[in-house]
């Protein structure tokens, strides 16, 4: 095997080192050595700077970008991550928008897709704290951008705290979209606290509120409840979703809709 990384400084290779993981999903911290040409105990100092960055999650014997119960996964691997899925929920959740409304995005890949097809339904109100979404959006014509403003995390790429959930309260809006990591049991959950915090409030500032989901996510538990599924005025899931996690939703008598790829 070709070495990819042995003539290379600590910074390149923790770089390489995260593509790599985030295009697999997983890796061993022996196949790591091996790729890069360098010591297991290199790796485990690499692995552990990325981990301390959140880029990846280590386990016994590895690393993984894939999510957990209370580590969401890294915005670069959410992107690679359910492109047809989220993009069919996406064309499904454009359908439900009115030029003229005012309409909010939450930081999430899943919305990201139908953020990109807004400048289709013109004109309209967005407001968002995604970075990757306001940069996509700013030069849309017939759009009127508002910017949540915030901290700045740069592991979601995206503004929140305290300030971001005030800028939020202060809004009412037609449509919020929103998405999240884990549902199961009748609930929305999320890894992190500050995340819950922000997305809370975007479901309380909109006259109807619409979580996307791609199939990944049900039957999944996360560290925190966001909220319940009645709080939703539709949840729309792809094709994928399995039997099982549907019949979750009929129990709890969820407002889904299942969307064709």
């Amino acid at each position: 095997m070709a070495k990819d990384g042995g003539r290379q400084g600590p910074a390149s290779r923790q770089e390489a080192i995260a593509e790599r993981v985030l295009s697999a999903g997983s890796a061993t911290a022996a196949e790591l050595a091996e790729r890069f040409g360098v010591s297991l105990m290199t790796i485990h100092r690499d692995l552990d700077e990325l981990e301390r960055q959140g880029v990846v999650r280590k386990f016994r014997g590895g690393v993984t970008a894939q999510p957990s119960g209370v580590f969401e996964s890294n915005v670069a691997f959410r992107r690679k991550s359910m492109l047809a899925e989220k993009e069919a929920v996406a064309r499904r959740a454009l359908e439900l928008i009115e030029p003229g409304m005012a309409v909010m995005l939450d930081d999430s890949t899943t919305v990201l897709a139908l953020a990109r097809l807004l400048p289709g339904i013109t004109p309209l109100t967005v407001v968002t704290n995604f970075l990757e979404g306001l940069n996509l959006l700013a030069d849309a014509p017939g759009i009127r951008l508002m910017a949540l403003g915030g901290d700045y995390d740069p592991l979601h790429e995206s503004f929140l705290g305290v300030s971001c959930v005030e800028a939020v309260e202060s809004l009412s809006v037609d449509l919020c979209f929103v998405s999240t990591s884990a549902v199961s049991g009748g609930y929305a959950h999320h890894q992190e606290q500050h995340i819950v915090s922000v997305k809370r409030a975007m479901i309380s500032s909109a006259a109807r509120t619409v979580l996307m989901l791609d199939h990944s996510k049900l039957g999944r538990v996360a560290l925190h409840r966001l909220a319940p599924l009645s709080a939703f005025d539709r949840v729309l899931v792809d094709a994928g979703a399995a039997a099982e996690a549907l019949r979750d939703l009929d129990e709890h008598k969820v407002d889904y809709e299942v969307v064709a790829t």
